[in-house]
């Protein structure tokens, strides 16, 4: 009978929590919606005024590679130059990434101890925590005089600098996501691996890495976009320059660059320079949805399942 009150009772608190187990989906579905309509407003923001960039300037001038914005006679918009300087700044940030993130991981993943692992991995991820400013005073003032003393032709803005420093950055995502990806291959591979006569280093080359292949990319694809995104390091140590050139000694400017020298109150609001802020998030906003929908293609097409 003791057993039966309890039922009972348990049953009644059921009833006066009817309404929070009815409720509570609508309030999920309503938190995941917040992020859905986010991103709506902001695609819509960018195409509503960017439209109206490219309602006065051709298609054909964007491709081009003279920008001259602030020209007070026949302003160009050519954006070449900008899609060259990011894509340069972010090349030779992978350049620095890939291989010592990659490293790190091989060696938290197939090396280091869980004592180790404990204390070093969270040591790299502070990296992460780190202000993108403090990252862009840290090219400008240590790492290009730096760099002037071994290249003497070296601009004191340039891209190679902030390329160096991005690269920095974003070593504990490329280390943090293949390592994970690594770690999540089974054991039972690397015994077996083992068990035939082949090196640790073998096994980590032959079997870890093409098993963890997707992740790995993937990885790489995020850190590229999390680069082509990077704005402080680049205003800070790449300069404005707005000219066509492929010399990572010279200075370049990237997209995020001119969008920040724009907002600081060189084009009014309503001229065709102010929405041409708009133009180049857009181009910058669809550049990075294709990276990270590339990244989720790779993930899926190689993904190994265990």
């Amino acid at each position: 009978s003791a057993n039966v009150r309890e039922i009972i009772k348990m049953n009644g608190v059921n009833r006066k929590t009817q309404w929070m187990e009815k409720g509570m989906p609508w309030f999920f579905i309503v938190a995941a919606s917040i992020s859905i309509l986010t991103t709506l407003g902001i695609v819509m923001t960018l195409v509503v005024d960017a439209s109206k960039f490219f309602v006065v300037v051709p298609l054909r001038e964007i491709f081009s590679t003279n920008l001259a914005p602030l020209r007070a006679q026949n302003p160009t918009f050519g954006f070449v130059p900008l899609l060259t300087g990011t894509l340069i700044t972010s090349a030779i940030a992978m350049m620095v990434a890939v291989p010592i993130g990659l490293t790190a991981a091989i060696y938290l993943s197939e090396y280091a101890t869980a004592r180790k692992k404990k204390v070093l991995k969270p040591i790299m991820e502070l990296l992460a925590g780190v202000p993108t400013i403090v990252y862009g005073f840290f090219a400008y003032s240590f790492v290009t005089p730096l760099l002037m003393n071994l290249i003497p032709t070296l601009n004191a803005k340039n891209a190679l600098s902030p390329g160096i420093v991005m690269g920095i950055m974003i070593i504990p995502m490329v280390t943090s996501l293949s390592e994970d990806a690594m770690a999540s291959v089974p054991n039972v591979m690397r015994e077996g691996s083992l068990a035939l006569g082949t090196t640790r280093l073998e096994t980590t080359i032959f079997v870890v890495i093409p098993s963890a292949i997707s992740g790995i990319v993937a990885s790489f694809i995020l850190a590229i976009s999390r680069a082509v995104g990077e704005t402080m390091i680049v205003v800070i140590a790449s300069g404005s320059s707005k000219n066509l050139t492929f010399d990572v000694t010279q200075s370049m400017q990237t997209m995020t660059a001119y969008i920040v020298e724009f907002t600081s109150g060189d084009a009014g609001s309503g001229t065709v320079g102010y929405y041409s802020l708009y133009a180049v998030g857009l181009l910058l906003f669809l550049f990075t949805l294709g990276m990270n929908l590339f990244a989720q293609h790779i993930a899926r097409k190689y993904r190994e399942e265990y």
